[in-house]
């Protein structure tokens, strides 16, 4: 067998055996944050839920959800273990690193298309003495007295088709 053939092969064993390191490794990220957990500190469950961390066992975590709501997990399902400032602006909605210098994102985008006009006169402007053309332009336009001339024409030319030399019959 020559290497052009087993190149395949070589590959997808190389791609298999870094898929598999990379999740063992995340594995043993996610182990090792579960084996450190504190009480006290603030955690979100792999289903979404917020809660404090009142006592942990060798399996189970007691999770603190609401006052006087205590909730038993395994330790497993605790999906991330979060900092007291990203707890706290999650759950309370307190904000402690707020920057003075830092671009506002508008909620909506009016300050976006400000003007220095108010809206009213803007409007106004809008509706001028002249209407509106919207129309398709032809590259000649012909006066209305050769218009109605034509449209004449026309109307003969529905009701009594034109016939030519050596062709009265032909199709």
């Amino acid at each position: 067998m020559s290497l052009v053939t087993l190149l395949p092969f070589i590959v997808l064993i190389g791609a298999m055996f870094l898929m598999t390191r990379s999740a063992k490794k995340k594995q043993q990220q996610a182990a090792s944050m579960r084996n450190e957990l504190q009480p006290g500190s603030g955690v979100r469950t792999i289903g979404g839920m917020y809660a404090t961390v009142k006592e942990v066992n060798e399996d189970t975590v007691l999770l603190d959800a609401a006052p006087g709501v205590d909730l038993l997990f395994a330790k497993n399902a605790i999906g991330a273990v979060l900092t007291d400032d990203e707890y706290n602006r999650i759950v309370h909605g307190i904000e402690h690193d707020l920057k003075a210098d830092g671009s506002v994102v508008p909620d909506d985008a009016s300050s976006l298309t400000e003007t220095d006009e108010p809206a009213a006169d803007a409007s106004s402007d809008a509706s001028d003495d002249k209407p509106l053309d919207l129309g398709k332009k032809d590259v000649a336009v012909k006066p209305a007295d050769e218009a109605d001339e034509v449209k004449a024409d026309q109307a003969v030319d529905v009701t009594e088709p034109k016939k030519t030399d050596g062709e009265a019959d032909a199709k």
